[in-house]
């Protein structure tokens, strides 16, 4: 079945989440899903404060970008999520936005090299293994987590371009794609990162998580113009649904016959009702979605 989930975007104030999180929880919604966007809200902070809020719904963050972490501490910091709520953290990495990386002082050179050293590392001390590493930008000195998370856990990382969607298959156990992929950008993300996992002999499952714009109520089709266009995709065919439920579900099934394991749907960034946009999505759109 289509894993299905919505978005609390970091437009919304931290303060918000905690409501957010529990209707999450108490309607049955599989996966609440974050951002760290620069320079809104921290995505560990927020996870961490969403799944000790709740008790069953699944916390995904995506992404974390690596310019901004030394790996030993990201491996930590997913570790110990791992650990306190087993099964429920979801832990994405990305290269960053270019420019917000350059703000802060930390733009690689190789923005792809610094994300294969992270994801190599990241997955190697996540699965209890003692890491020295001596690459461009990732070195580690016999370096070992005292609590690795007690089972094998996921690393997604977030792509788009070719190669790095290539990458994605080669050195993670997942990838999340934008809501400015379309349902045939999806099957073209799918086709390289196969690539990817046969260049590396890799036949383990690969999970693919999109994010789908979506809009519902009074004004759905304005506000979901506006978005698109603020973000210059206003003339990409197929990007984004507005309408009801049954509109809604079916774009989501689009997405997932492209190759979509998992749709996040991700409201407008002028949402007025967050709790209600969860509730739409676990109550309305999650029983007209299919196997």
């Amino acid at each position: 079945m289509t894993g299905l989930g919505a978005v609390f975007r970091p437009q919304l104030a931290p303060e918000r989440l905690r409501a957010v999180a529990r209707v999450a929880d108490e309607v049955g919604l599989e996966e609440l899903w974050l951002w760290e966007d620069c320079f809104r809200e921290g995505g560990i902070s927020a996870a961490a404060a969403a799944l000790a809020w709740t008790e069953r719904v699944r916390v995904g963050v995506g992404l974390l970008p690596v310019p901004l972490r030394n790996v030993a501490v990201t491996a930590m910091e997913a570790a110990t999520l791992h650990r306190m709520f087993p099964g429920r953290a979801v832990l994405g990495v990305g290269h960053g936005v270019q420019d917000w990386m350059g703000q802060v002082g930390a733009r690689a050179e190789s923005p792809l090299t610094l994300l294969r050293e992270h994801l190599v590392a990241l997955r190697a001390l996540l699965g209890g293994e003692r890491v020295t590493s001596k690459g461009r930008y990732v070195r580690l000195d016999d370096v070992a987590l005292d609590w690795p998370p007690e089972r094998a856990v996921e690393v997604f990382a977030g792509a788009t371009g070719p190669r790095s969607l290539r990458l994605a298959g080669e050195a993670a156990d997942g990838t999340v794609l934008t809501a400015n992929t379309p349902p045939d950008g999806v099957r073209r993300a799918r086709r390289l990162i196969d690539e990817g996992r046969a260049a590396a002999g890799r036949t383990d499952p690969h999970k693919v998580v999109v994010y789908l714009l979506a809009a519902t109520g009074p004004g759905a089709g304005e506000r979901l113009r506006d978005e698109l266009v603020a973000e210059g995709v206003g003339d990409v065919p197929d990007l984004g649904v507005a309408g009801d439920a049954e509109a809604v579900a079916d774009a989501v099934r689009r997405v997932a016959g492209a190759g979509a394991d998992t749709v996040i749907l991700q409201p407008t960034g002028d949402e007025p009702d967050p709790e209600g946009f969860v509730r739409f999505a676990a109550e309305q759109v999650r029983p007209l979605v299919g196997a």
